[in-house]
């Protein structure tokens, strides 16, 4: 039988975790001096946080955790603190000295019922452990976040094997330069109350409590209620994902709200279609299990209040994947309804297709016409096509038109200017330019918080030429989105584009731990970085990998003979050729430059094209009337007068 998750939300966050070293010592001391001198220490350590745009979670005796959107803002308050609080300790003329250790790391923290949990929160608690008192330790994710500019050291510990993880984990010690001062918050807001209060505990005792709760959420071995028979399903299921949206349970005496419960889910039926590479089962087929109903969505009403609980489930293996509940005043009964349908849909990208970027770009906008607007100019952007770009444009003016306030769709009006200023779709290339880079900056100044804006500008700044200027961009969209596969990725693929390979590659890595399930077009970067730095035979598999998921992209194939060419395989390289040219039969070495530049490498790259056959023009199209061409007669004759006839 399921568990009770109460409201249970998901976010990646950088994550501090605290904890005041040598701490029973210090109470067997002098039991309330330590304490009062804990608490006073954990008050400015909050206040240092909520500084620097952070939110406290938990203090609890001797540790605390806090979550910031920014790794940069994360470090940057750590240091603060540890700067402040050394001179504090400096003063004090007796043994009860409470040093701090600090460890930040980038994951994913789970709130619920009030409690923060969750892997990013452990590994925090792991790192900080390996800091000296007054110290700070941050994880490799945290470290390639961190801005170049940033008046620290960093000491790299190499890789650790810490408690509870499988894989070692990266570690470095931070400390603030000599004589230099730390940036200014760029966060500004009042001052906020933690949300939880400072309770003194035994601190084993909390971590025992809490440990078991979260035995009861996540334990493998035993599926939340009886899964779905694949045999017993009326029809086959196709091979990529499929949803299906149960009906809602209208468990009020209100038959009002039946009419609510059927809209609910039809509106979550039709929303859910429009996300790419999942199937959405018809409403009247919806029925996973045979004989069987799966009460798994509920909506109840209790005076003037509304709960409505959404649970999404694996079907097959019986588990939960994502509980939320709503409770809402009964008269916003419609209202919520946008809401829950947006909250499904970017659950099921996390799940399904995009990971943590798709909380990430559900941000900033509360317009569900909007949102869902942006999703098809997507789908339509990624196609590569003239005329995919065309209607993108067209979806994301109509989602700018829903929104005028958010800034993704006015960033992907540079996505396509930037595009078609690249493959020579447009009348000018300078008017793109142009129209791109002044609908990136207008991205940023709608929502400077974003990091989409940021991204969009960076490549109009490799696109002009302009590569550090980009390059300090894009790391800047890093610093805004650490946990979007997206920032990250975009950044990768221009710094490969110029060539910096090694850059390129580790970029990439991090994309791919960040979203597992990332597009095909990170596969198609990733690959041809890996091949800059001498790595064919690793290109070759995550080209293979892609075109095996079913990417249709013939630069993808012309990038996998390039490889092939590479090792000697040339038959192998020549059938990457033939397949690429099925998908594109005028696919030339000068079509592939204008959309996939190779820096100073393209004459190295351009020679394993030619040597793959690749063609260098497209094949001349003759009419389908015969054609006739007359060429120039010969004289065998020293006449002159005979070659002048």
């Amino acid at each position: 039988m399921a568990s009770d998750r109460g409201n249970l939300s998901r976010k990646m966050a950088a994550i501090v975790h605290a904890d005041v070293a040598g701490s029973t010592a210090l109470v067997q001391l002098d039991e309330a001096l330590a304490h009062e001198r804990i608490n006073e220490t954990f008050r400015r350590f909050s206040q240092s946080i909520e500084k620097y745009g952070g939110t406290v979670h938990e203090i609890r005796g001797d540790a605390l955790v806090a979550e910031f959107p920014r790794a940069s803002d994360a470090v940057c308050a750590a240091l603060a603190f540890q700067s402040s609080h050394s001179e504090v300790l400096e003063q004090l003329d007796d043994e009860i000295v409470p040093k701090i250790r600090i460890g930040v790391s980038l994951g994913e923290v789970i709130f619920a019922d009030g409690q923060v949990t969750g892997e990013g929160v452990v590994l925090a608690q792991r790192v900080e452990q390996l800091a000296e008192p007054g110290g700070l330790c941050i994880t490799g994710a945290i470290h390639e976040a961190l801005p170049q500019h940033m008046p620290i050291d960093q000491e790299d510990l190499g890789e650790q094997q810490v408690k509870g993880f499988d894989e070692p984990v990266r570690v470095y010690t931070v400390r603030l330069k000599e004589d230099a001062d730390l940036p200014e918050p760029t966060i500004v807001s009042e001052p906020r109350r933690s949300t939880v209060a400072q309770v003194v505990l035994v601190a084993t005792v909390v971590a025992l409590i809490c440990g078991g709760v979260l035995l009861a959420w996540v334990q493998p071995w035993q599926p939340d209620f009886e899964p779905a028979s694949v045999e017993k399903m009326a029809l086959p299921l196709p091979d990529k994902p499929s949803i299906a949206v149960l009906p809602f349970d209208n468990l009020s005496d209100d038959e009002k709200l039946d009419i609510f419960v059927s809209g609910l889910t039809e509106n979550i039926t039709s929303a859910l279609a429009k996300i790419s590479g999942v199937f959405v089962v018809a409403g009247d087929s919806a029925a996973a299990y045979a004989g069987k109903s799966v009460n798994v969505k509920q909506v109840q009403k209790s005076g003037d209040q509304l709960r409505i609980t959404v649970n999404l489930v694996d079907a097959i293996k019986g588990h939960h994947l994502w509980t939320h509940r709503f409770d809402r005043p009964a008269e916003e009964v419609f209202a919520v309804q946008d809401e829950i349908t947006k909250q499904v849909f970017i659950e099921l990208q996390v799940e399904l297709t995009e990971g943590e970027h798709a909380r990430i770009a559900a941000g900033g906008t509360n317009s569900l016409e909007a949102w869902l607007l942006r999703i098809e100019a997507y789908n339509e952007l990624i196609k590569w096509t003239r005329e995919g770009h065309v209607r993108a444009l067209e979806l994301y003016r109509a989602a700018h038109e829903a929104d005028p306030n958010w800034a993704w769709p006015v960033a992907g009006f540079t996505w396509i200017h930037h595009y078609e200023a690249r493959r020579g779709w447009s009348e000018s290339r300078e008017e793109s330019i142009r129209l791109g880079t002044e609908a990136a900056e207008r991205a940023i100044a709608l929502q400077p918080e974003e990091w989409i804006g940021y991204a969009a500008l960076s490549n109009m700044k490799f696109l002009v030429g302009e590569t550090e200027q980009g390059v300090e961009l894009g790391r800047k969209a890093i610093e805004l989105a650490p946990g979007s596969f997206a920032a990250t990725a975009n950044l990768a693929f221009r710094i490969g584009e110029v060539g910096r390979g090694k850059e390129a590659v580790n970029l990439y890595e991090r994309a791919a731990r960040l979203s597992p399930k990332h597009p095909w077009w990170i596969d198609l970067g990733h690959g041809f970085a890996l091949h800059l730095v001498g790595r064919e035979e690793e290109a070759i598999t995550i080209y293979q990998k892609a075109i095996d998921a079913g990417a249709i992209s013939a630069p993808l194939r012309v990038r996998l003979a390039a490889a092939y060419v590479d090792l000697g395989q040339m038959d192998k390289a020549k059938a990457a050729i033939e397949d690429a040219l099925g998908f594109d039969p005028n696919f030339t070495i000068a079509k592939y430059f204008a959309g996939y530049p190779a820096g100073d490498r393209e004459a190295w790259y351009r020679n394993l094209l030619v040597r793959a056959g690749l063609p260098e023009h497209p094949p001349l199209e003759l009419p389908d009337k015969p054609s006739i061409a007359v060429l120039p007669f010969d004289t065998l004759s020293d006449d002159p007068e005979q070659k002048l006839f």
